[in-house]
């Protein structure tokens, strides 16, 4: 695409209207990646121009195969493409701050409400919802990416496994072997002509340097503040699939393992990431601000920043790194194969997760009806989950 030649003040407008536009998409865009993609097809393509639609889809697909959050990271490469490393940064920031203050806010209410001994009773049909949203997305992933009998033997012991060994430790384990598992099949992927590869390490090389660093002070120290932050940079590293296998890798850690927040709790905060506009990757100020509640307000925020910037920086330092020599690394079919396998293992991921979620639900009929109710009205209907959200709460304050 023909880019004409800007000088600076002109650059400085086009890219205040960028930031002005990421910003209006920030409080109006709800419903996750796909719906994302659509908003910014129509936002950035068809009346800003700032590239086509074969490179917005490219680019967005590139994200996908990438870990982190796809839109934001989709968002912050174009943000890169249009001013480079300066303008991607504060892209990033535009784009998540909405969802982040938002889900802090959630935080802070919740564990009001709770010192005040005042019930959350109300919730009762929201926690349910939230297993059925993370149960529709894990059933769509897998319908989209599980096609064979090895897929399907991937996916079978990535739930035993991560059902059986609820660990954070057991996540990167699964996701590697199920890549290099697929990896070993390239010879079904057709051949490609290659070029050489020329690859600029600083970024990886700045990804890998904070998530040992963090990991070595955090020991030391052992301040709760740069622990989150250790926490989610590594799951913020390993999630492949987006939010749905984020909230599962993120419920063992800090529910089942650590014990930071309870399940009700979690399983609220996941429900109000999918009625707020933004990245729902925002759910991690809000597990931040609550991990963090026996410190006061200042450990709060502490907090909820720690685990915002943990889990939003890995993978804009991974597409950095990944954008400059996409083209070329993408013609190797041992890559391509690999893929395969880690959207297999994340799918097991997903199932383990809705699996250990659901069974204290299962003597509840109320809630069991519940997610039967949520996941086939997501499934058969376009009613946007905020709404289906906001009704469980209605519903809630109504029976409570």
């Amino acid at each position: 695409m023909f880019q004409p030649v800007l000088h600076p003040p002109v650059k400085r407008i086009r890219y205040l209207i960028f930031l002005k536009d990421v910003a209006i998409l920030a409080l109006t865009c709800f419903g996750g990646p796909q719906v994302h993609l659509v908003m910014f097809l129509d936002k950035f393509v068809k009346k800003r121009r700032y590239l086509t639609e074969a490179e917005l889809l490219e680019l967005q697909s590139l994200c996908q195969i990438l870990p982190g959050p796809t839109s934001t990271q989709t968002i912050t490469a174009l943000g890169f493409k249009i001013g480079g490393p300066n303008l991607a940064y504060l892209t990033l920031l535009v784009w998540s701050l909405p969802a982040v203050i938002a889900m802090t806010a959630l935080g802070f209410g919740i564990n009001y409400l709770q010192n005040q001994h005042i019930s959350i009773a109300f919730m009762r049909f929201v926690e349910p919802m939230a297993i059925a949203f993370l149960i529709y997305g894990g059933f769509n992933i897998g319908s989209k990416v599980i096609r064979t009998s090895s897929h399907w033997i991937i996916l079978v012991i990535s739930t035993v496994i991560a059902y059986s060994f609820p660990s954070p430790y057991m996540t990167p384990v699964v996701i590697v072997v199920g890549g290099l598992a697929t990896s070993l099949q390239y010879q079904k992927h057709t051949k490609m002509d290659k070029a050489p590869i020329h690859i600029e390490w600083a970024n990886f090389f700045l990804w890998l340097g904070v998530l040992v660093f963090a990991a070595i002070l955090g020991a030391i120290t052992q301040s709760l503040p740069i622990r989150l932050f250790e926490n989610f940079y590594r799951n913020g590293s390993l999630v492949f699939g987006g939010g749905q296998v984020l909230n599962t890798m993120l419920y063992t850690e800090f529910v089942e393992f650590k014990q930071y927040l309870t399940r009700q709790e979690f399983l609220s905060g996941m429900a109000f990431a999918q009625i707020v506009p933004g990245p729902v990757f925002s759910v991690a100020s809000y597990i931040g601000a609550l991990s963090m509640r026996t410190e006061g307000i200042s450990g709060q925020l502490w907090g909820s920043l720690g685990a915002t910037m943990g889990i939003f920086l890995p993978g804009t330092f991974l597409i950095f790194f990944v954008y400059r020599f996409w083209n070329e690394l993408k013609k190797y079919r041992g890559v391509r194969a690999s893929l395969e396998g880690i959207n297999a293992a994340s799918v097991g991921l997903t199932a383990a997760a809705a699996i250990r979620m659901f069974i204290p639900t299962a003597t509840d009929t109320t809630a069991v009806f519940t997610i039967i109710g949520t996941f086939l009205i997501l499934q058969f209907t376009k009613t946007p989950p905020y709404i289906i959200v906001f009704g469980g709460i209605l519903l809630g304050i109504l029976f409570h």
